[in-house]
């Protein structure tokens, strides 16, 4: 469950938005394969570093400048050669060497004389983003703590901004609009409601206590336990009925082909129907066998930055209570009903879920200000995004799907429909208490992926990571020792490709 908060409250920090370009000098990123935890140096003195540089294409060249390694005694690791990306008559040449400090530091002054260096990655400074074991690791040159391993959400999914006592503080009780607990409410999903009708779900001592309840369950949560089964009362089966039948009626004219698809199968497989309502722990498994993601019962609210992040491993933080009988159509936050009927069935359809695990993983280590850009492009995506089919626009976004009412307004004709750019997304209010003063478009979700993907190489970050989806951990490109791996297995998936295509052509010689 994520939360919006107004004016990006969650910490100034910048950390690394002067990106530097590649010139004839040191560019420090700190490859060092021997480093310990977060900002400790290692004690070993030979150790690794890389450097690319730039030679003439002419006979004898590549020969020479690796004669220079001989001299210095710099004992050459792995070596590749391309064409250079600046000039044609040029060509790069991409080399890993040991060596100790001195002996490194006299080659690179030899080799600028016979060569441009392009780029040292060099090992007299160990990066904040060593390989480290520790969750709880301390920050380090700006850069945020981030989950690299699964059971790593651990730690952030009791983080919740809104959890317990703090109920009568977070939600409006009284006759006065609600809007007027927006600063303390920071919350996503609203339907549209009369603002004089009084919400007394949270003045009802019964109700409070079944939240608690809900809360102490998602709270006492680890990861690798199954989670457990709640068994619903009359009155909340009732009223997830009431939302579940009048949603129904316009999900055939309104919902994505997606959506559609992956509805019936939440029906055979886990559930669904007016008078159930589906257990997290049957979603979770129909989830991981369809997309790979799995669901994590949450307390409450999360930063964007926990939420986010748990998107990464292809986790969704989901709530399991309901909302108040009193107003079934309205609720002040997200509960079960916009979860399991808004988000899980998208979340069932591969590309929407890599879409998805793409916007978290571009927000691990990030700074404030681009978690907050991430924060707002899910908003007018997973939240309320629109798409075309068929040359109509259909609703992909949860918090439209989960309420009847913008959901109507959101394919009215009436509503301010404008194509998604998340550059121009990115700074889009979120509206809380009402509809959306505007709704953006994708004419697929290949094409929202594709642009947030480039949307996300202009928030800069120092480094680059990578799911590892077998030990469902994140790889920090920060060394060759790294990349190299990645690149091996990509290799290998690359054979497979060629093997299967090699198959399917031999019947076609024929």
């Amino acid at each position: 469950m994520l939360s919006k908060k107004p004016n990006g409250a969650e910490g100034s920090s910048d950390a690394g938005n002067s990106e530097k370009p590649l010139h004839s000098k040191e560019t420090l990123r700190g490859a060092d394969e021997n480093r310990g935890g977060l900002g400790k140096p290692a004690c070993s003195r030979k150790r690794t570093a890389t450097i690319i540089f730039t030679l003439k294409n002419e006979v004898g060249g590549l020969i020479k400048a690796l004669k220079l390694f001989q001299e210095k005694h710099v004992h050459l690791v792995h070596i590749e050669s391309r064409k250079s990306r600046r000039r044609d008559s040029d060509f790069e040449v991409f080399v890993d060497c040991d060596s100790e400090h001195e002996q490194m530091k006299e080659l690179t002054q030899l080799l600028s004389t016979h060569a441009q260096i392009v780029e040292i990655t060099p090992f007299g400074g160990c990066s904040p983003l060593a390989e480290d074991d520790r969750a709880d690791a301390p920050e380090a040159d700006g850069v945020p703590w981030f989950p690299k391993k699964i059971s790593d959400l651990d730690q952030c999914a009791n983080r919740v901004l809104m959890y317990g006592s703090d109920l009568d503080a977070d939600h409006p009780v009284s006759e006065a609009p609600p809007w007027r607990n927006v600063g303390k409410l920071k919350c996503f999903y609203f339907e549209s409601r009369d603002p004089t009708v009084s919400l007394q779900g949270f003045k009802d001592s019964v109700y409070r206590k079944r939240r608690q309840y809900f809360a102490d369950v998602a709270m006492t949560f680890k990861h690798g336990n199954p989670i457990p089964k709640i068994h619903y009362t009359a009155e909340e089966v009732c009223t997830w009925g009431v939302v579940f039948r009048e949603l129904h009626k316009l999900y055939p004219s309104h919902a994505c082909k997606e959506y559609l698809k992956n509805l019936p199968l939440l029906t055979r497989d886990c559930c669904y129907s007016e008078d159930n309502i589906p257990q997290l722990e049957d979603v979770s498994k129909f989830l991981k066998g369809q997309s790979g993601f799995t669901i994590r019962p949450v307390a409450g609210y999360l930063s964007p930055r926990d939420f986010l992040a748990g998107l990464a491993f292809r986790v969704f933080h989901c709530t399991q209570y309901v909302r108040h009988s009193s107003e079934p159509l309205y609720t002040p936050e997200p509960d079960t009903c916009h979860e399991l009927l808004g988000h899980v069935p998208l979340l069932a359809e591969p590309s929407f879920a890599q879409f998805s695990q793409e916007i978290g993983l571009a927000s691990l280590g990030a700074s404030d200000d681009a978690v907050k850009k991430l924060a707002t492009c899910y908003f007018f995506t997973v939240e309320f995004g629109l798409c075309k089919q068929d040359g109509k626009l259909r609703a992909y976004g949860a918090g439209l799907l989960s309420s009847a009412s913008e959901l109507k307004h959101s394919l009215s004709g009436k509503a301010n429909i404008l194509p998604f750019d998340p550059i121009l997304t990115c700074n889009q209010e979120c509206m809380i208490t009402t509809f959306q003063e505007a709704y953006f478009v994708a004419e697929s979700f290949e094409e929202a992926k594709n642009k947030m993907r480039e949307f996300a190489k202009t928030l800069h970050r120092p480094f680059t990571v990578h799911y590892n989806p077998y030990t469902q951990s994140v790889d920090v490109l920060t060394n060759t020792h790294n990349i190299n791996s990645m690149v091996k297995d990509i290799r290998h998936e690359l054979d497979i490709v060629e093997e299967a295509l090699n198959q399917l052509g031999k019947p076609l010689r024929k």
